[in-house]
């Protein structure tokens, strides 16, 4: 039987449901496509075809005895290999790491599993999570399905390239410097960094605890709706998570969003976007203006300083995490993650003190700026278009430190924030790689950027394009 490897993950539910074809069925498929493209283009971490077949298997009987798991039933994901599961190798993308088998599973995968869903591959990353780019010295770069020659962008890079893909009808990825949402930009995806505090971080692989997310990589924005709602809410393994009801994110998001206040930042990065992007970024703006939404000017001159005050903190608690490894192990981490961890090794306490005491009265202030005359947030995605894996090689110091701010800048101060943001697909550039731009909400309203996206995608079909690997 012939499935379409692009379904949307809600179809997918949908056909499961209605008996179009199974469980099995779909998890062959996928399974299919890993073996015929996982190497090429070097996402797979690890797949154990057998379990994943056994839970499909499982999958159908449930539906056929009329006891379906959960809104997601028999559909099959693939997440980052550092999500923990009881039991089965996390790796982390790291040699340190790779017979570690965690005795706990994630809050986010118990949760994928009580919606039903099957996890059948762990999926390739940056080593500890810790680079934008995709490149990985111990298992090599992940390739970009558009153009192989491209990186997927990081950390979150085999979580980007599967999705994308077709592997999988979507992935767990992390966020701590954009690590969700570059991968998303640079393979065409839509991306969410939910709130901070919104998802459960529990059994998953920490990297910096005032920055960490944890969200969805899907290939439209309903789906992203999807497997937010199924993992959202609070968590006793997770004492910063909020206990805040979660809504419907799905309820609404169809609504017209003529009104709509849409913010943009002048104290952004805009003037150092490549013509290319900017154009595409200015379009996305004109497509909004068309569907009667209103584009307000504001002004929050801080948004320069915030990719510092989150280096600081990423830098720092990584580190913290890391020291006791770099200093029993110095050799066995990779150049590039070592060199950037022993850098948060040299901040003074008192600077890192600043950075954590700021960000309450920032996050004010920028909601101020943002919000008393908006609904939500239009920010640039990546500077550049997508590059290539050689014009990103972490051995070329001088060029990969350019390409590590043209990619990060515009991203890394929704971290810092903690507010919710999410890339969104917005055409292509003249190398044929995807382009995207950002929208941010106010903390917790989720619901009002996804609404958001989706007019957009109704708009433009800007998830309708998939990348042709057969």
């Amino acid at each position: 039987m012939s499935i379409d490897p692009y379904l949307s993950l809600e179809a997918a539910a949908a056909g499961i449901r209605k008996g179009d074809f199974t469980s099995v069925q779909l998890t062959e498929a996928c399974l299919a496509r890993i073996d015929a493209l996982g190497d090429r283009l070097n996402c797979i971490a690890g797949a154990d075809p057998e379990t994943a077949l056994a839970g499909a298997a499982d999958a159908d009987a449930r539906l056929a005895a009329g006891k379906p798991v959960g809104p997601l039933h028999g559909v099959p994901l693939a997440h980052k290999d550092m999500y923990y599961r009881e039991g089965r190798i996390s790796a982390c993308g790291a040699i340190i790491r790779k017979d570690y088998q965690p005795t706990t599973t994630a809050t986010a995968l118990h949760r994928l599993d009580a919606a039903g869903t099957l996890d059948i591959a762990r999926l390739n990353m940056v080593e500890f999570a810790l680079g934008p780019t995709g490149h990985n010295q111990h298992t090599g770069a992940v390739r970009n399905p558009w153009n192989t020659d491209h990186i997927t962008g990081g950390s979150s890079s085999g979580s980007g390239s599967a999705v994308a893909a077709g592997l999988a009808f979507g992935a767990l990825g992390s966020d701590t410097g954009g690590s969700i949402r570059t991968p998303s930009a640079c393979c065409g995806l839509v991306g969410m960094k939910p709130t901070y505090g919104r998802v459960s971080r529990s059994g998953a692989m920490p990297l910096s605890f005032s920055l960490d997310h944890v969200g969805p990589l899907t290939r439209t924005v309903r789906d992203n709706a999807l497997m937010l709602q199924a993992i959202a809410g609070g968590d006793p393994r997770d004492p910063t998570t909020s206990h805040l009801p979660v809504p419907d994110f799905l309820e609404g998001i169809e609504k017209d969003i003529r009104g709509l206040r849409i913010a943009v930042c002048e104290d952004f990065f805009g003037d150092s976007l490549d013509d290319e992007v900017a154009a595409l970024t200015n379009t996305s703006l004109d497509v909004y203006r068309r569907l009667g939404a209103t584009i307000v000017p504001v002004r929050f001159p801080e948004m320069q300083d915030l990719v510092a005050l989150t280096t600081v903190l990423s830098s720092s608690e990584s580190a913290g995490y890391h020291a006791s490894g770099l200093a029993s192990d110095w050799d066995r981490y990779g150049h590039q993650t070592r060199g950037r961890m022993l850098a948060g090794l040299f901040y003074p306490a008192v600077t890192y003190q600043q950075a954590l005491k700021l960000r309450a009265p920032i996050l004010r202030a920028f909601c101020k700026a943002m919000f008393a005359n908006a609904d939500v947030m239009h920010a640039p995605g990546l500077d550049t278009p997508v590059p290539t894996i050689a014009e990103t090689d972490h051995s070329d110091g001088p060029g990969f430190l350019q390409a590590l701010i043209r990619l990060t800048r515009n991203i890394r101060p929704f971290n810092y924030l903690g507010v919710p943001t999410m890339a969104v697909p917005a055409g292509f550039t003249a190398n044929g790689l995807p382009a995207s731009f950002q929208l941010a909400g106010r903390p917790f309203d989720e619901a009002t950027v996804y609404r958001t996206a989706r007019a957009y995608e109704r708009a433009t079909g800007c998830t309708d394009a998939h990348p042709q690997l057969d």
